[in-house]
C-alpha cells in the first residue's frame, strides 16, 4: 500500500500519438490537509474513493488505499467535495517497462501537463521519453490536491 512515484513537466504534447488509453477524469478532494488527502474521482464508467498519507522526506514514497465505488456514489460524493474539482483527461503512455500517466489539465487549471511515473523502489531506473520535462516530484504545488484550491491560472 505504499506509491512510489515520480512526477514531471511535459513540454510538447507527442505522448499523445502514442498513448494507449485515454479517460476523461473529474476528481474532489473531501480533505486536502497533507497528513492525508481523501479523494472522490470518476474516471471514465468506474469511480474510487482514494486515502493517501503524507509523503516520505523525499517527496517519492507515500501511502495510499483506493477502493472502487459505484459511479452514482463518487458523483454524490463530488458534491460534497472541497471547491474545486479538478478536470482533466488522463492519457497512458508506455516507456520501457513502465507506463506514463500524463494528465492535461482543464478549467482553472487550463495549460498544465503534468506526467507521473509509479515504481517499484525509489532508486528505480526508467526510461525518459523526450517529451519529458523538469521534475516537479518534491513540489506541493503540483500536487492534485493543491490545485484545487491553489489552480494554475492563479500562478
Amino acid at each position: 500500500m505504499i506509491e512510489i512515484e515520480r512526477k514531471f513537466l511535459v513540454k510538447d504534447d507527442s505522448f499523445k500519438t502514442a498513448a494507449f488509453t485515454q479517460n476523461h477524469i473529474a476528481q474532489g478532494y473531501l480533505s486536502s490537509v497533507p497528513e492525508r488527502t481523501v479523494r472522490v474521482r470518476i474516471k471514465g464508467e468506474k469511480g474510487f474513493l482514494t486515502i493517501k498519507g503524507i509523503s516520505n522526506e523525499s517527496g517519492l514514497s507515500r501511502f495510499e488505499w483506493e477502493k472502487e465505488i459505484p459511479v452514482e456514489e463518487g458523483e454524490k460524493l463530488l458534491l460534497l467535495c472541497e471547491k474545486g474539482v479538478i478536470d482533466k483527461t488522463r492519457f497512458e503512455v508506455k516507456s520501457g517497462n513502465h507506463v506514463y500517466e500524463i494528465d492535461v489539465f482543464y478549467g482553472d487549471n487550463e495549460g498544465l501537463i503534468i506526467a507521473e511515473i509509479e515504481l517499484n523502489s525509489e532508486t528505480e531506473i526508467f526510461e525518459k521519453p523526450s517529451w519529458l520535462g523538469e521534475e516537479v516530484t518534491n513540489e506541493k504545488r503540483y500536487y492534485n490536491s493543491y490545485l484545487s484550491n491553489n489552480p494554475y491560472k492563479n500562478w
